[in-house]
Protein backbone atom coordinates (compact mmCIF):
# COMPACT_ATOMS: atom_id res chain seq x y z
CA UNK A 1 0.00 0.00 0.00
CA UNK A 2 1.43 3.38 -1.01
CA UNK A 3 2.02 5.83 1.82
CA UNK A 4 0.86 9.45 1.66
CA UNK A 5 4.43 10.79 1.62
CA UNK A 6 5.81 13.01 -1.17
CA UNK A 7 9.47 13.21 -2.11
CA UNK A 8 10.37 16.09 -4.45
CA UNK A 9 13.09 15.03 -6.89
CA UNK A 10 14.53 18.57 -6.82
CA UNK A 11 15.38 18.11 -3.16
CA UNK A 12 17.58 15.16 -4.13
CA UNK A 13 19.58 17.21 -6.63
CA UNK A 14 17.54 17.02 -9.83
CA UNK A 15 17.66 20.25 -11.84
CA UNK A 16 15.05 19.87 -14.57
CA UNK A 17 17.15 22.08 -16.84
CA UNK A 18 17.33 19.61 -19.74
CA UNK A 19 21.14 19.73 -19.70
CA UNK A 20 22.26 18.17 -16.42
CA UNK A 21 21.90 14.40 -16.16
CA UNK A 22 19.19 13.99 -13.49
CA UNK A 23 18.75 10.22 -13.37
CA UNK A 24 21.03 9.73 -10.34
CA UNK A 25 19.00 12.22 -8.32
CA UNK A 26 15.67 10.74 -9.39
CA UNK A 27 16.86 7.22 -8.62
CA UNK A 28 18.07 8.38 -5.20
CA UNK A 29 14.62 9.82 -4.49
CA UNK A 30 12.92 6.59 -5.58
CA UNK A 31 15.26 4.50 -3.44
CA UNK A 32 14.76 6.67 -0.37
CA UNK A 33 11.00 6.66 -0.86
CA UNK A 34 11.01 2.86 -0.90
CA UNK A 35 13.26 2.75 2.18
CA UNK A 36 10.85 5.02 4.04
CA UNK A 37 7.94 2.65 3.41
CA UNK A 38 6.76 4.04 0.10
CA UNK A 39 4.98 7.09 -1.23
CA UNK A 40 5.27 9.45 -4.18
CA UNK A 41 8.31 10.86 -5.98
CA UNK A 42 7.21 14.02 -7.76
CA UNK A 43 8.88 15.68 -10.74
CA UNK A 44 7.75 19.31 -11.00
CA UNK A 45 7.58 21.20 -14.28
CA UNK A 46 10.88 21.01 -16.14
CA UNK A 47 12.91 18.86 -18.52
CA UNK A 48 14.86 16.06 -16.87
CA UNK A 49 17.69 14.56 -18.92
CA UNK A 50 18.06 10.96 -17.78
CA UNK A 51 19.70 7.61 -18.16
CA UNK A 52 17.78 4.57 -16.85
CA UNK A 53 15.22 5.12 -14.08
CA UNK A 54 14.72 2.10 -11.81
CA UNK A 55 11.22 1.92 -10.37
CA UNK A 56 10.67 0.70 -6.82
CA UNK A 57 8.03 -1.21 -4.85
CA UNK A 58 5.36 0.85 -3.08
CA UNK A 59 6.49 3.97 -4.95
CA UNK A 60 4.54 6.21 -7.32
CA UNK A 61 6.61 8.17 -9.85
CA UNK A 62 4.50 11.24 -10.60
CA UNK A 63 5.16 13.71 -13.42
CA UNK A 64 3.40 17.00 -12.93
CA UNK A 65 1.96 18.83 -15.93
CA UNK A 66 4.82 20.36 -17.88
CA UNK A 67 7.37 17.81 -16.68
CA UNK A 68 9.28 15.92 -19.38
CA UNK A 69 11.74 13.10 -18.81
CA UNK A 70 14.07 13.22 -21.80
CA UNK A 71 16.17 10.10 -22.07
CA UNK A 72 19.79 10.51 -23.07
CA UNK A 73 21.12 9.96 -26.58
CA UNK A 74 24.41 8.71 -25.08
CA UNK A 75 24.22 4.92 -25.28
CA UNK A 76 26.91 4.57 -22.60
CA UNK A 77 24.25 5.61 -20.09
CA UNK A 78 22.36 2.37 -20.85
CA UNK A 79 24.42 -0.70 -19.84
CA UNK A 80 23.82 -4.05 -21.47
CA UNK A 81 21.63 -6.52 -19.60
CA UNK A 82 19.85 -9.83 -20.08
CA UNK A 83 16.35 -9.07 -21.33
CA UNK A 84 13.41 -10.54 -23.19
CA UNK A 85 12.51 -9.30 -26.66
CA UNK A 86 10.00 -10.72 -29.12
CA UNK A 87 9.37 -13.61 -26.76
CA UNK A 88 12.94 -14.81 -26.31
CA UNK A 89 15.81 -14.19 -23.91
CA UNK A 90 18.48 -11.91 -25.35
CA UNK A 91 20.84 -9.04 -24.56
CA UNK A 92 19.70 -5.44 -24.87
CA UNK A 93 20.62 -2.05 -23.53
CA UNK A 94 18.96 -1.32 -20.21
CA UNK A 95 15.48 0.12 -20.66
CA UNK A 96 15.07 3.81 -19.83
CA UNK A 97 12.30 2.93 -17.33
CA UNK A 98 12.53 -0.47 -15.73
CA UNK A 99 11.65 -2.63 -12.76
CA UNK A 100 11.72 -6.31 -11.83
CA UNK A 101 9.70 -8.27 -9.27
CA UNK A 102 8.04 -5.18 -7.81
CA UNK A 103 4.77 -4.73 -5.94
CA UNK A 104 2.50 -1.68 -5.90
CA UNK A 105 4.38 0.35 -8.48
CA UNK A 106 2.89 3.20 -10.48
CA UNK A 107 3.63 5.99 -12.92
CA UNK A 108 1.11 8.84 -12.94
CA UNK A 109 0.60 12.46 -13.88
CA UNK A 110 0.22 14.61 -16.97
CA UNK A 111 3.91 14.70 -17.92
CA UNK A 112 5.81 13.09 -20.79
CA UNK A 113 8.50 10.44 -21.17
CA UNK A 114 10.49 10.96 -24.39
CA UNK A 115 12.83 8.14 -25.41
CA UNK A 116 14.55 10.10 -28.20
CA UNK A 117 14.17 6.98 -30.28
CA UNK A 118 15.46 8.61 -33.45
CA UNK A 119 18.97 8.24 -32.00
CA UNK A 120 18.49 4.45 -31.89
CA UNK A 121 16.14 3.33 -34.63
CA UNK A 122 16.91 2.30 -38.21
CA UNK A 123 14.57 3.68 -40.87
CA UNK A 124 13.40 1.80 -43.96
CA UNK A 125 13.55 3.73 -47.20
CA UNK A 126 10.17 2.39 -48.31
CA UNK A 127 8.50 4.25 -45.45
CA UNK A 128 9.73 7.70 -46.49
CA UNK A 129 9.22 9.98 -49.44
CA UNK A 130 12.27 10.50 -51.71
CA UNK A 131 12.88 13.94 -50.21
CA UNK A 132 12.58 12.63 -46.65
CA UNK A 133 15.02 9.82 -47.45
CA UNK A 134 17.62 12.15 -48.92
CA UNK A 135 17.30 14.54 -45.98
CA UNK A 136 17.76 11.67 -43.55
CA UNK A 137 20.85 10.38 -45.37
CA UNK A 138 22.41 13.85 -45.39
CA UNK A 139 21.96 14.06 -41.61
CA UNK A 140 24.69 11.46 -41.06
CA UNK A 141 24.51 7.83 -40.03
CA UNK A 142 25.04 4.91 -42.41
CA UNK A 143 23.12 3.15 -45.18
CA UNK A 144 23.23 -0.55 -45.94
CA UNK A 145 24.62 -1.86 -49.23
CA UNK A 146 21.17 -2.22 -50.78
CA UNK A 147 20.41 1.39 -49.81
CA UNK A 148 17.16 0.26 -48.28
CA UNK A 149 17.80 0.94 -44.58
CA UNK A 150 19.35 3.95 -42.85
CA UNK A 151 21.10 3.42 -39.53
CA UNK A 152 21.98 6.09 -36.95
CA UNK A 153 25.63 4.98 -36.98
CA UNK A 154 28.05 2.66 -38.72
CA UNK A 155 28.33 0.75 -35.43
CA UNK A 156 24.58 0.10 -35.40
CA UNK A 157 24.73 -1.16 -38.99
CA UNK A 158 27.60 -3.54 -38.20
CA UNK A 159 25.92 -4.64 -34.98
CA UNK A 160 23.01 -6.20 -36.84
CA UNK A 161 25.22 -8.87 -38.43
CA UNK A 162 27.03 -9.50 -35.15
CA UNK A 163 23.80 -10.04 -33.24
CA UNK A 164 22.29 -12.25 -35.94
CA UNK A 165 25.35 -14.50 -35.80
CA UNK A 166 25.33 -14.68 -32.00
CA UNK A 167 21.62 -15.49 -31.81
CA UNK A 168 21.86 -18.19 -34.47
CA UNK A 169 24.67 -19.94 -32.61
CA UNK A 170 22.32 -21.09 -29.83
CA UNK A 171 23.05 -21.25 -26.14
CA UNK A 172 22.33 -18.77 -23.38
CA UNK A 173 23.18 -15.17 -24.27
CA UNK A 174 26.22 -13.67 -22.53
CA UNK A 175 26.56 -9.93 -22.10
CA UNK A 176 30.28 -9.92 -22.87
CA UNK A 177 29.66 -11.36 -26.33
CA UNK A 178 27.41 -8.44 -27.27
CA UNK A 179 29.53 -5.48 -26.14
CA UNK A 180 30.62 -4.69 -29.68
CA UNK A 181 27.01 -4.48 -30.87
CA UNK A 182 25.70 -2.05 -28.24
CA UNK A 183 24.53 0.53 -30.79
CA UNK A 184 22.26 -2.06 -32.40
CA UNK A 185 20.67 -3.33 -29.16
CA UNK A 186 17.76 -0.93 -28.82
CA UNK A 187 15.82 -1.15 -25.54
CA UNK A 188 12.10 -1.03 -24.96
CA UNK A 189 11.36 2.30 -23.29
CA UNK A 190 9.30 0.93 -20.39
CA UNK A 191 10.15 -2.59 -19.24
CA UNK A 192 8.42 -4.10 -16.20
CA UNK A 193 9.02 -7.78 -15.51
CA UNK A 194 7.41 -9.99 -12.88
CA UNK A 195 5.58 -7.13 -11.16
CA UNK A 196 2.28 -7.14 -9.25
CA UNK A 197 -0.19 -4.28 -8.80
CA UNK A 198 1.03 -2.00 -11.58
CA UNK A 199 -0.65 1.28 -12.53
CA UNK A 200 0.15 3.56 -15.45
CA UNK A 201 -2.26 6.49 -15.31
CA UNK A 202 -2.03 9.72 -17.26
CA UNK A 203 1.42 10.19 -18.80
CA UNK A 204 2.43 10.39 -22.43
CA UNK A 205 5.04 7.85 -23.53
CA UNK A 206 6.61 8.86 -26.82
CA UNK A 207 9.43 8.17 -29.26
CA UNK A 208 10.75 4.87 -27.92
CA UNK A 209 13.94 3.16 -29.18
CA UNK A 210 12.03 -0.12 -29.75
CA UNK A 211 8.70 -1.12 -28.16
CA UNK A 212 7.17 1.67 -26.13
CA UNK A 213 5.67 -0.09 -23.08
CA UNK A 214 6.40 -3.79 -22.46
CA UNK A 215 4.89 -5.57 -19.46
CA UNK A 216 6.18 -9.14 -19.03
CA UNK A 217 4.82 -11.64 -16.50
CA UNK A 218 2.95 -8.90 -14.65
CA UNK A 219 -0.33 -9.28 -12.73
CA UNK A 220 -3.09 -6.93 -11.62
CA UNK A 221 -2.30 -4.12 -14.04
CA UNK A 222 -4.18 -0.93 -14.90
CA UNK A 223 -3.17 1.18 -17.91
CA UNK A 224 -5.48 4.19 -17.93
CA UNK A 225 -5.65 7.62 -19.57
CA UNK A 226 -2.26 7.16 -21.23
CA UNK A 227 -1.14 8.48 -24.59
CA UNK A 228 1.38 6.24 -26.34
CA UNK A 229 3.07 7.65 -29.43
CA UNK A 230 5.73 6.75 -31.98
CA UNK A 231 6.42 8.01 -35.49
CA UNK A 232 4.45 5.95 -37.99
CA UNK A 233 7.73 4.78 -39.60
CA UNK A 234 9.27 3.74 -36.26
CA UNK A 235 10.88 0.32 -36.69
CA UNK A 236 9.45 -2.08 -34.05
CA UNK A 237 7.59 0.93 -32.70
CA UNK A 238 4.88 -1.02 -30.83
CA UNK A 239 2.63 0.82 -28.41
CA UNK A 240 1.67 -1.48 -25.51
CA UNK A 241 2.86 -5.10 -25.41
CA UNK A 242 1.34 -7.34 -22.73
CA UNK A 243 3.30 -10.58 -22.60
CA UNK A 244 2.22 -13.45 -20.34
CA UNK A 245 0.32 -10.98 -18.16
CA UNK A 246 -2.78 -11.68 -16.06
CA UNK A 247 -5.64 -9.48 -14.87
CA UNK A 248 -5.00 -6.37 -16.96
CA UNK A 249 -7.29 -3.45 -17.73
CA UNK A 250 -6.42 -1.03 -20.54
CA UNK A 251 -8.93 1.80 -20.61
CA UNK A 252 -9.31 5.28 -22.12
CA UNK A 253 -5.92 5.26 -23.84
CA UNK A 254 -4.84 6.75 -27.17
CA UNK A 255 -2.27 5.15 -29.47
CA UNK A 256 -0.54 6.50 -32.57
CA UNK A 257 2.43 4.26 -33.29
CA UNK A 258 4.68 2.64 -35.88
CA UNK A 259 3.85 -1.02 -35.28
CA UNK A 260 1.18 -2.95 -33.36
CA UNK A 261 -0.76 -0.65 -31.03
CA UNK A 262 -2.14 -2.97 -28.31
CA UNK A 263 -0.56 -6.39 -28.57
CA UNK A 264 -1.08 -9.57 -26.54
CA UNK A 265 1.80 -12.05 -26.47
CA UNK A 266 3.04 -15.04 -24.46
CA UNK A 267 6.50 -16.02 -25.65
CA UNK A 268 7.91 -17.45 -28.84
CA UNK A 269 8.19 -21.06 -29.99
CA UNK A 270 9.82 -23.62 -27.67
CA UNK A 271 10.92 -21.01 -25.13
CA UNK A 272 7.39 -19.66 -24.84
CA UNK A 273 5.92 -23.14 -24.50
CA UNK A 274 8.40 -23.96 -21.72
CA UNK A 275 7.42 -20.78 -19.91
CA UNK A 276 3.79 -21.88 -20.27
CA UNK A 277 2.30 -18.59 -19.06
CA UNK A 278 -0.66 -17.42 -21.09
CA UNK A 279 -1.71 -13.84 -21.46
CA UNK A 280 -5.12 -13.97 -19.81
CA UNK A 281 -7.95 -12.05 -18.17
CA UNK A 282 -7.36 -8.93 -20.27
CA UNK A 283 -9.91 -6.13 -20.71
CA UNK A 284 -9.45 -3.37 -23.29
CA UNK A 285 -12.07 -0.60 -23.24
CA UNK A 286 -12.63 2.79 -24.84
CA UNK A 287 -9.25 2.97 -26.57
CA UNK A 288 -8.48 4.92 -29.74
CA UNK A 289 -5.83 3.90 -32.25
CA UNK A 290 -4.90 6.46 -34.90
CA UNK A 291 -2.11 4.56 -36.62
CA UNK A 292 -0.46 1.21 -36.21
CA UNK A 293 0.02 -2.14 -37.88
CA UNK A 294 -3.00 -3.34 -35.91
CA UNK A 295 -5.49 -1.84 -33.48
CA UNK A 296 -5.77 -4.80 -31.12
CA UNK A 297 -3.38 -7.62 -32.02
CA UNK A 298 -2.85 -11.16 -30.76
CA UNK A 299 0.54 -12.69 -31.62
CA UNK A 300 2.53 -13.58 -33.38
CA UNK A 301 4.56 -14.62 -30.29
CA UNK A 302 1.70 -16.45 -28.52
CA UNK A 303 3.29 -19.82 -27.75
CA UNK A 304 2.09 -19.80 -24.14
CA UNK A 305 -1.49 -19.06 -25.20
CA UNK A 306 -3.86 -16.10 -25.03
CA UNK A 307 -7.28 -16.48 -23.42
CA UNK A 308 -10.14 -14.76 -21.64
CA UNK A 309 -9.87 -11.41 -23.42
CA UNK A 310 -12.58 -8.77 -23.71
CA UNK A 311 -12.37 -5.80 -26.08
CA UNK A 312 -15.15 -3.22 -26.22
CA UNK A 313 -15.97 0.31 -27.36
CA UNK A 314 -12.74 0.92 -29.28
CA UNK A 315 -12.05 3.11 -32.30
CA UNK A 316 -9.42 2.42 -34.98
CA UNK A 317 -8.68 5.16 -37.52
CA UNK A 318 -6.14 4.50 -40.25
CA UNK A 319 -4.49 1.35 -38.92
CA UNK A 320 -3.05 -1.23 -41.31
CA UNK A 321 -5.37 -3.90 -39.84
CA UNK A 322 -8.18 -3.47 -37.35
CA UNK A 323 -8.51 -6.66 -35.29
CA UNK A 324 -5.49 -8.83 -36.01
CA UNK A 325 -4.73 -12.42 -34.98
CA UNK A 326 -1.39 -13.70 -36.32
CA UNK A 327 0.72 -16.81 -35.86
CA UNK A 328 2.60 -19.43 -37.85
CA UNK A 329 3.77 -23.02 -37.74
CA UNK A 330 6.29 -23.59 -34.97
CA UNK A 331 4.63 -21.30 -32.45
CA UNK A 332 2.22 -23.68 -30.76
CA UNK A 333 -0.11 -22.16 -28.19
CA UNK A 334 -3.88 -21.75 -28.11
CA UNK A 335 -5.80 -18.50 -28.55
CA UNK A 336 -9.32 -18.90 -27.19
CA UNK A 337 -12.26 -17.29 -25.42
CA UNK A 338 -11.96 -13.83 -26.98
CA UNK A 339 -15.00 -11.52 -26.82
CA UNK A 340 -14.95 -8.32 -28.91
CA UNK A 341 -17.85 -5.85 -29.02
CA UNK A 342 -18.64 -2.40 -30.36
CA UNK A 343 -15.60 -1.52 -32.46
CA UNK A 344 -15.67 1.31 -35.01
CA UNK A 345 -13.06 1.51 -37.77
CA UNK A 346 -12.29 3.77 -40.71
CA UNK A 347 -9.65 3.96 -43.44
CA UNK A 348 -8.14 0.56 -42.71
CA UNK A 349 -5.30 -0.10 -45.15
CA UNK A 350 -5.57 -3.91 -45.02
CA UNK A 351 -8.20 -6.16 -43.47
CA UNK A 352 -10.76 -4.96 -40.96
CA UNK A 353 -10.59 -8.40 -39.29
CA UNK A 354 -7.69 -10.77 -39.93
CA UNK A 355 -6.92 -14.29 -38.70
CA UNK A 356 -3.62 -15.31 -40.28
CA UNK A 357 -1.82 -18.56 -39.44
CA UNK A 358 0.76 -17.99 -42.19
CA UNK A 359 2.24 -14.84 -40.65
CA UNK A 360 5.76 -14.27 -41.93
CA UNK A 361 6.95 -11.43 -39.71
CA UNK A 362 6.14 -8.87 -42.36
CA UNK A 363 3.52 -6.25 -43.09
CA UNK A 364 -0.08 -7.31 -43.72
CA UNK A 365 -0.39 -9.07 -47.05
CA UNK A 366 3.31 -9.99 -47.27
CA UNK A 367 3.38 -13.22 -45.24
CA UNK A 368 3.96 -16.80 -46.33
CA UNK A 369 1.89 -17.97 -49.27
CA UNK A 370 -0.92 -20.34 -48.41
CA UNK A 371 0.21 -23.92 -48.95
CA UNK A 372 -2.18 -26.87 -49.35
CA UNK A 373 0.26 -29.28 -47.74
CA UNK A 374 -0.56 -30.85 -44.39
CA UNK A 375 2.10 -30.81 -41.69
CA UNK A 376 2.03 -33.23 -38.73
CA UNK A 377 0.18 -31.77 -35.75
CA UNK A 378 2.42 -31.33 -32.70
CA UNK A 379 2.90 -29.05 -29.70
CA UNK A 380 4.32 -26.56 -32.20
CA UNK A 381 1.00 -26.30 -34.06
CA UNK A 382 -0.86 -23.11 -33.06
CA UNK A 383 -4.64 -22.88 -32.64
CA UNK A 384 -7.20 -20.08 -33.01
CA UNK A 385 -10.62 -20.95 -31.61
CA UNK A 386 -13.54 -19.53 -29.69
CA UNK A 387 -13.63 -15.89 -30.83
CA UNK A 388 -16.81 -13.77 -30.80
CA UNK A 389 -16.87 -10.43 -32.63
CA UNK A 390 -20.04 -8.36 -32.76
CA UNK A 391 -21.31 -4.84 -33.39
CA UNK A 392 -18.55 -3.69 -35.74
CA UNK A 393 -18.53 -0.93 -38.34
CA UNK A 394 -15.78 -0.17 -40.82
CA UNK A 395 -15.83 2.72 -43.27
CA UNK A 396 -13.16 1.70 -45.73
CA UNK A 397 -10.80 -1.29 -45.81
CA UNK A 398 -8.93 -3.34 -48.39
CA UNK A 399 -10.55 -6.59 -47.17
CA UNK A 400 -13.58 -7.00 -44.94
CA UNK A 401 -12.70 -10.29 -43.21
CA UNK A 402 -9.90 -12.75 -43.89
CA UNK A 403 -9.20 -16.12 -42.30
CA UNK A 404 -6.17 -18.17 -43.35
CA UNK A 405 -6.00 -21.32 -41.29
CA UNK A 406 -3.55 -24.19 -41.53
CA UNK A 407 -4.69 -27.25 -43.48
CA UNK A 408 -3.80 -29.41 -40.48
CA UNK A 409 -5.30 -26.97 -37.94
CA UNK A 410 -8.21 -24.92 -39.26
CA UNK A 411 -9.35 -21.77 -37.53
CA UNK A 412 -12.29 -22.89 -35.41
CA UNK A 413 -15.46 -21.58 -33.76
CA UNK A 414 -15.46 -17.94 -34.86
CA UNK A 415 -18.66 -15.90 -34.67
CA UNK A 416 -18.98 -12.51 -36.36
CA UNK A 417 -22.33 -10.81 -35.80
CA UNK A 418 -23.86 -7.45 -36.70
CA UNK A 419 -21.07 -6.05 -38.82
CA UNK A 420 -21.19 -3.50 -41.63
CA UNK A 421 -18.07 -2.86 -43.67
CA UNK A 422 -17.20 -0.97 -46.84
CA UNK A 423 -14.16 -2.55 -48.48
CA UNK A 424 -12.43 -3.26 -51.78
CA UNK A 425 -12.80 -7.02 -51.31
CA UNK A 426 -15.25 -9.00 -49.26
CA UNK A 427 -14.87 -12.03 -47.01
CA UNK A 428 -12.08 -14.56 -47.66
CA UNK A 429 -12.20 -17.82 -45.70
CA UNK A 430 -9.74 -20.69 -46.06
CA UNK A 431 -9.12 -23.71 -43.84
CA UNK A 432 -11.70 -22.92 -41.19
CA UNK A 433 -14.62 -24.68 -39.53
CA UNK A 434 -17.58 -23.86 -37.33
CA UNK A 435 -17.72 -20.29 -38.62
CA UNK A 436 -20.83 -18.17 -38.09
CA UNK A 437 -21.58 -14.97 -40.01
CA UNK A 438 -24.78 -13.32 -38.78
CA UNK A 439 -26.22 -9.99 -39.85
CA UNK A 440 -23.08 -9.13 -41.83
CA UNK A 441 -23.30 -6.50 -44.57
CA UNK A 442 -20.36 -6.02 -46.92
CA UNK A 443 -20.28 -3.19 -49.47
CA UNK A 444 -17.71 -3.83 -52.22
CA UNK A 445 -17.03 -2.47 -55.74
CA UNK A 446 -17.79 -5.83 -57.34
CA UNK A 447 -18.72 -9.40 -56.49
CA UNK A 448 -17.77 -11.98 -55.29
CA UNK A 449 -18.36 -10.83 -51.75
CA UNK A 450 -17.70 -14.22 -50.12
CA UNK A 451 -14.93 -16.64 -51.11
CA UNK A 452 -14.55 -19.94 -49.27
CA UNK A 453 -12.02 -22.74 -49.61
CA UNK A 454 -11.97 -25.83 -47.42
CA UNK A 455 -14.46 -24.44 -44.92
CA UNK A 456 -16.56 -26.82 -42.85
CA UNK A 457 -19.83 -26.04 -41.09
CA UNK A 458 -20.21 -22.43 -42.21
CA UNK A 459 -23.40 -20.90 -40.83
CA UNK A 460 -24.64 -17.77 -42.57
CA UNK A 461 -27.71 -15.80 -41.52
CA UNK A 462 -28.79 -12.54 -43.15
CA UNK A 463 -25.48 -11.99 -44.90
CA UNK A 464 -25.60 -9.42 -47.70
CA UNK A 465 -23.10 -8.18 -50.23
CA UNK A 466 -23.71 -4.95 -52.10
CA UNK A 467 -21.57 -3.07 -54.58
CA UNK A 468 -20.84 0.64 -54.26
CA UNK A 469 -23.28 1.42 -57.07
CA UNK A 470 -26.06 -0.30 -55.16
CA UNK A 471 -27.25 -2.10 -58.31
CA UNK A 472 -26.05 -5.58 -57.49
CA UNK A 473 -26.79 -7.42 -54.26
CA UNK A 474 -26.05 -10.96 -53.14
CA UNK A 475 -27.88 -12.27 -50.09
CA UNK A 476 -27.36 -15.54 -48.30
CA UNK A 477 -29.48 -17.41 -45.83
CA UNK A 478 -27.48 -20.29 -44.37
CA UNK A 479 -24.65 -22.69 -45.17
CA UNK A 480 -23.38 -21.74 -48.63
CA UNK A 481 -20.54 -24.22 -48.12
CA UNK A 482 -20.89 -27.93 -48.33
CA UNK A 483 -21.35 -29.54 -44.88
CA UNK A 484 -17.97 -31.24 -44.95
CA UNK A 485 -16.17 -28.13 -46.16
CA UNK A 486 -14.82 -29.67 -49.35
CA UNK A 487 -14.39 -27.64 -52.49
CA UNK A 488 -14.56 -23.96 -53.23
CA UNK A 489 -17.39 -21.45 -53.44
CA UNK A 490 -17.68 -17.83 -54.60
CA UNK A 491 -20.77 -15.73 -53.94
Amino acid sequence: MLQNVIFNALEFGATGDGITLDSAAINAALQECEAQGGGRVALPTGTYLCGPIQLRSNVNLHLEAGATVLFSRDFDHFPLCIASYEGQKTVQCRSPIWGENLRDVSITGAGTFDGQGEAWRPVKRMKLSPDEWETLCRSGGAVDEARGIWWPSEAALRGEATVRKLRSSGGAPRIADYEGARDFLRPNMVQLTGCQSVTLDGPTFTNSPAWNVHLLLCEDVVVRNCTILNPWFAQNGDGLDLESCRNVEVVDCTFDVGDDAICLKSGKDAEGRRRNRPCEAITIRRCTVLHGHGGVVVGSEMSGGVRDVRVEDCDFRGTDVGLRFKTCRGRGGIVENIDIRRVAMANIKGAAISFDMFYGGTAWGEGEAISPRFEPVSEATPQFRGVSIRDVTCEGAQVAIEMRGLPEMPIEAITIENMRVESERGVLLQDARDISLREVQVVVPALPVLEIRNVGNLSVLNFSGQNHRADEISSLGANPASPNGNGQRHV
